[in-house]
């Protein structure tokens, strides 16, 4: 880990979870594409100062598999990760359109587009500079995809979870319902899970204690959101250990 100062990030390596619906903006579904462009300049951005860049996706823009009301939950469940691959190849082509090189690894393979998730060839590309956006969740139903970046975070040894939400942290109440809902700054795992604060699934939130992996939640709505958090400024809520 790095020294912080004002220049310099705090962190080497790190995921960053996007949601799908971060993608849609205020439309709710589909693409806000200077919401999308938006974000591919911000983690060019993160990636110039040397910092490892290795993104999960949601598909909740496209399609949730709560959604499939009478369908199987594995079928429902199936058709979101495929969502999210939709969501990784927009991501990818917005990168790489400005320049910077990007690969795409899906836990299910469909090698006509993506490579196969392999956690060796992943570090390798981030260790080379490249951008790595990990889509089809963990490739197994009734998994989120917050489970998928705690997981991909330990196997790649991330320092950090980027949570960037349509909200600006964590609050002890849901802030839409309790205009008195009061905003925090830190918190610990266990308090998330016995509060049932809702930030991430139970699962991720596990994965993420045992594995001592900090997760900061802040916003998109702001630019440069995503580079104060890696320089490890106070922005939105911080989980981790007490």
């Amino acid at each position: 880990m790095c020294v912080e100062n004002n220049n310099k990030p705090l962190y080497n390596r790190v995921i960053l979870k996007l949601s799908g619906e971060a993608l849609a903006g205020k439309k709710g579904h589909g693409f806000d594409y200077d919401i999308l462009n938006q974000i591919a300049d911000d983690i060019i951005e993160i990636s110039n100062l040397n910092v490892q860049v290795a993104i999960v996706v949601g598909g909740g823009n496209i399609w949730r598999g709560r959604s499939g009301v009478g369908m199987d939950r594995s079928t429902a469940d199936y058709m979101g990760m495929l969502a999210t691959v939709i969501n990784a190849l927009a991501l990818q082509d917005a990168l790489e359109n400005k320049g910077m090189q990007t690969r795409v690894q899906t836990a299910i393979e469909m090698r006509q587009i993506a490579e196969p998730y392999i956690r060796r060839r992943a570090i390798r590309h981030l260790e080379k500079g490249r951008i790595v956006i990990f889509a089809g969740g963990t490739g197994n139903p009734f998994f989120s995809t917050d489970t998928t970046a705690a997981l991909r975070a330990a196997e790649i040894e991330a320092e950090i979870i980027l949570l960037a939400k349509n909200i600006d942290a964590v609050y002890d109440d849901d802030p839409k319902k309790n205009p008195e809902a009061k905003k925090l700054d830190k918190i610990s795992y266990i308090e998330v899970i016995n509060k049932g604060l809702g930030v991430m699934d139970t699962t991720a939130i596990t994965l993420c204690m045992e594995n001592r992996i900090p997760i900061q939640v802040f916003g998109l709505e702001k630019r440069n959101n995503i580079k104060a958090a890696v320089l490890g400024k106070s922005i939105g809520t911080i989980i981790k250990e007490e």
